[in-house]
Order: structure tokens, then sequence, then C-alpha cells
């Protein structure tokens, strides 16, 4: 197969090179391949078994049209202090004139207009105050809230427009290796199965989002694609009442702290806050599962649930982040019997792990009911194990009860988009015609600033067509 433009990867940077694109008036050909399924056959049989079902080939909540995000808690960050370091790459002026810009496509597909965060300024002061005294930032954002199954709308009538504007939608199919010519990428070899197909294209982007981080790790050091290892995340899920996050739920919708805790002062954030949420279980390659979180609009829970992250530097003489979060994600998994570990707050002061009997007396219920009661500690490394705890008893500061006894922590949280790819501000690689976007990339975290990445490619890409 012959086309202008291949595209790797049908997450929201794929999605938004796509779609700019067409609202440019590109004549291109474009072809967006996809490993996974479109978004409307996009289902989790756990809704119907009540425990996770580790789907072959691939997990649903993770695969597939409008990627991982899109599955978990369908929120958009406004602000470009928020998710990843692509305004380093291109400017904050450029990054947050984009965000507004995107932001107003996601409402023509159906987003909702309500915007969390933007009000009760006294209490925002307050809040700020006692983050400022236990030590803690608290960064500004608003949030437009989609909502987990709002999202999956939203994204299929995306999918609809980009199928009717005559983008090529191969699905089931994912990357094998690109074909290139010395410092030239002439497009992509898929897979499916027994099957294989060549792509040529003038322009290959590759958006494979967290999901695809490792193999594109891989690839980067097979054909000598510029790179250099990043940081890698590694934390915990906190699930706690309602009640305690009430204030900070209410006033700001998501808290999003940063703080570097002693004695090691590694850089430690809250990450997806989900008010009446649920916790959630992801499965990626070689059986690994990981711990998220989601957000409906409708459905609430009793519970809050936020990611606390531990952020890793590694580059002499280990740099191999990814493949160290991949252990501590299987050695944890290992003591679960494959699922995810989850151990009262209390419990792992006390130097003990905690039993199922436990979490039944307590007021707090766990949101994700197939969850193994036990100890994380003996899996998590001791550095990230003790930023997270002291972190926690800074934040309590902030949110008082957020440090309590019956405080559940779920493990293991993992983030894979360690590998930064060296680009300039057109997204340029060191191979001519190979593009990389996206949490894959290095350069973003999180549905909003991926979006954006795509956008400002379809606009490069639309302006050499003319």
């Amino acid at each position: 197969m012959q086309t202008n433009i291949v595209i790797i990867g049908a997450g929201p940077s794929g999605i938004f090179t796509a779609l700019e694109l067409i609202r440019k008036g590109s004549k291109q050909k474009i072809v967006l391949v996809e490993k996974g399924q479109p978004v409307e056959k996009r289902h989790c049989p756990k809704d119907r078994t009540g425990h996770c079902m580790n789907c072959k080939p691939y997990c649903h909540i993770t695969t597939g049209f409008s990627g991982a995000g899109a599955f978990s808690d369908g929120k958009l960050s406004l602000s470009c202090e928020v998710g990843g370091d692509l305004p380093s790459l291109i400017g904050e002026t450029l990054a947050q004139n984009t965000i507004d810009y995107t932001d107003r496509i996601y409402l023509e597909f159906g987003a909702d207009t309500r915007v969390e965060g933007l009000e009760n300024t006294d209490e925002v002061k307050d809040i700020r105050k006692r983050a400022i005294q236990a030590g803690l930032r608290l960064v500004d954002c608003p949030i437009r809230h989609m909502g987990t199954e709002k999202a999956q709308n939203i994204y299929h009538a995306i999918e609809l427009y980009l199928q009717e504007k005559g983008v090529e939608m191969l699905f089931g199919w994912e990357c094998a290796d690109l074909l290139l010519d010395k410092d030239i990428c002439r497009g992509v070899i898929l897979r499916r199965g027994d099957e294989s197909m060549e792509i040529t294209a003038d322009t290959t982007v590759i958006a494979t989002g967290r999901r695809g981080a490792d193999w594109l790790e891989k690839i980067c050091a097979e054909h000598h694609i510029a790179h250099q290892p990043g940081t890698v995340d590694i934390g915990v899920r906190v699930e706690v009442r309602n009640e305690v996050m009430e204030q900070v739920n209410r006033v700001l919708y998501e808290s999003k702290l940063i703080g570097y805790p002693k004695p090691f002062k590694n850089k430690v954030r809250t990450f997806c806050q989900n008010p009446g949420g649920f916790v959630s279980q992801e499965n990626y390659d070689n059986d690994l599962a990981v711990v998220n979180g989601h957000s409906y609009k409708d459905l609430k829970s009793d519970n809050t649930n936020l990611a606390i992250l531990c952020s890793h530097n590694f580059s002499v003489p280990f740099n191999q982040p990814i493949e160290y979060a991949q252990k501590v994600g299987e050695l944890t998994n290992m003591l679960g019997a494959g699922h995810i570990l989850v151990q009262r707050y209390g419990d792992i002061l006390d130097g003990k792990r905690t039993w199922p009997k436990e979490l039944s007396q307590s007021n707090l219920r766990p949101t994700l009911p197939d969850a193994v009661a036990g100890d994380i500690t003996s899996a998590m490394p001791y550095r990230a194990m003790t930023n997270i705890i002291n972190f926690i008893q800074a934040v309590d500061h902030v949110v008082p009860g957020f440090a309590s006894i019956e405080t559940l922590l779920y493990s293991p949280e993992l983030k894979f988009y360690s590998n930064r790819i060296k680009m300039d501000e057109h997204f340029n690689t060191n191979i001519t015609g190979l593009h990389c976007l996206g949490d894959s990339s290095g350069w973003t975290r999180g549905l909003m600033m991926a979006s954006v990445m795509g956008v400002l490619m379809g606009r490069e890409l639309a302006a050499r067509e003319n």
C-alpha cells in the first residue's frame, strides 16, 4: 500500500494529527493504523464478570481508537503547566493557545461546557496556604471533565468524522518495524497474526501512547533514532472517602500537588484525581497488571481516588527506566497472584500486611473488588515507598484525614513515557520523514497535551503541502 501520511496509533495525538490536516484542507491521503479496535467495539468484560479477564491479545481499556486515556478518567487539563514538557520544546504561549484551540474542538464534538476549578477563589487561596505550610506546591489547572462513558461518545463522533472525510483506518494491525533507507523513513511494516503488510509513505507519524512506549524505545535503539532516557513514574493509587476530599473536590475538582519530600527529595506529585470514581485495572504486555482510576459523569461511588507518583531518573550506568518500572510491577503482580495489591496506610506504618477481614470492617470499601489485600512494601523500592509515605503525611496537612489508618494504597501505578525522543520544535527527528508524538515520545502526559501535539503536527504537515 502507498500513501502520503501513515499514522501509527489512534490515540489523541494520532487522531488530532489527522483531524487538523482535514481542517486545514489537506488533500493528502492519510492512513491511520491502530492495534486495537474502533471505539464502539471496545468493551471490558469486567462489567459482566466482576473481575479482570486478562483479555488477549490486548487490554480493551488501554488499546483501541482514542487510546488509554479516554477509558480512564476523561479529563482535559486546560493549563500548559500540566501535561508534560511540550511547552519547553515549543514555548508556553503556543502551547496555551493550542490548548484553547483544541478545547474548542472537543466542545464541537460534544464535551461538557462546564469547566471545574474556576470558582471559589477564596477557598483556593486557603488550600494553597495549607499546601505552602506543608512544603507543597498547588498547581492551578482548570479541568473539563468529559467522563469515562461520555469521552467514548465524543471520540466515536470524531472517528466517524475522520472516516467520512476519507481517512483510511486499519484496525487490528500493529507496527512491526519501520522501512528505512539509510536516514530516511519510507514507511512501516505491519503485522496481524500471520499476515504482514508494507505501507510506503512520504511521512510517518508514530503516536503509540503509553501503551507503545516500550516498543518505541526498542525501535529507537535498533534504528539509531536520537533519544535519551527520561523520567519514569512509580507510585500508588490512593483511595479515600469522599467526605475527606469534600472541599478539594468541590473547589478544584482535581488538586494537583507537587512536593520534594525528605530525605531523597525526588519529585512526587498527585495525578488523575477522580471524585466519586472507581479504581480500575489495566493490563499491558507480558500480563503486567497496573492500577488506574475511572471517573464517570453519572455513575458515582462513595470514594475519591488519585495517583501519587514518584519520579525517578536513570542515566549512568543504567539507562533502562521503562524496564526498571516493569520489574517493580512484575514483582507486585507476583505477590498479588496476577492481581492489583491493596493495603491500608495504617498497616504500612505498623509494618504489617492488610487482611481481607480488615478491609471488610473499614468505613472505606475498595472500589476495585478483585484487588488482593496484602503488603505492597514487599515489592515497592525503599526510596519510592519512603517518598510516598512522607508525601501522604504532607498532603494530610492540606486535606485532613488523607493519612488516616483506613486510607487505601493500590499498587502498582506505573507511567511508561520515559523514552524522550530528540526533536526540534517542528517535531522532526534525526530520521527524515519520521515524527514521534504524544506520551510515547516522552514529551506529553495526558489527553489534552497529546491532542495539542497532534494539532501542531497536523498544521506542520498541511503547511508543507502548500
